[in-house]
């Protein structure tokens, strides 16, 4: 099983995955957690499809299509191609995810895990040697020149948000937090790893923060919604 820790991220305390949590764990082993329904991040599955309509419209079931089912265990190469990949439509903390860098499921082999509710975007790296999903939705393949329409507002509790893609950059406001519950995260890429991370905050009452056109992606869970200011 996981435990929570509560790691330092310069002088913001965050919540950092420890270990493996199997897919029953419910909250644990959150990497500062990304929660509730997937609204606002349908954006990043559009795709400009070109030729005749036929051929676009077998182009875009083509890229629908399940890169590789929620639950398994995948050799990385082989099952799974290194790439950055997304599941939506997750609930209540029951899809794990981890990239290992060997296949002992021993602690150490652990690179990077979260449980996951609603959106999330993973990269999985060629040096990566496995790739675990439990409990997830299917997990489809971004393509990195998809195109969408940025939202000025996200779901406090809607997980993972792909920046210029999903949202659109700026300044944002989350009111009527409480406890701390809130938690936001900055990143500059999908790795989801300690390194990933630019800045992140537990927030009670109003959290403001402002998401900068160069980040790869904004995380949000057990937040009041989020407009932008």
């Amino acid at each position: 099983m996981g435990m929570k820790a509560k790691v330092a991220i310069g002088a913001v305390v965050g919540i950092a995955v420890i270990g493996a949590v199997s897919a029953n764990a419910g909250s644990d082993g959150k990497n500062g957690g990304s929660g509730g329904s997937d609204k606002g991040s349908s954006a990043s599955a559009e795709h400009k499809s070109g030729g005749t309509k036929d051929s676009g419209g077998a182009k875009a079931a083509e890229e629908k299509k399940a890169a590789f089912g929620g639950d398994g265990e995948y050799q990385v190469g082989s099952d799974v191609k290194p790439g950055t990949y997304r599941t939506v439509g997750n609930t209540d903390d029951m899809c794990y995810w981890e990239r290992a860098k060997d296949a002992s499921g021993e602690l150490d082999s652990t690179l990077a895990n979260d449980n996951v509710s609603g959106t999330s975007y993973v990269t999985v790296k060629a040096t990566d040697k496995i790739f675990k999903s439990n409990g997830c939705k299917d997990w489809e393949a971004v393509d990195p020149k998809a195109k969408g329409t940025p939202a000025s507002s996200m779901d406090g509790d809607g997980g993972m948000f792909k920046v210029g893609t999903d949202i659109a950059p700026g300044t944002y406001k989350s009111t009527g937090n409480t406890d701390d519950s809130c938690y936001w995260e900055r990143t500059k890429d999908a790795e989801q790893g300690l390194d990933s991370i630019i800045a992140n905050n537990n927030v009670t009452g109003t959290a403001v923060v402002t998401i900068s056109a160069s980040d790869g992606y904004f995380k949000t869970n057990d937040c009041g919604d989020w407009k932008k200011a």
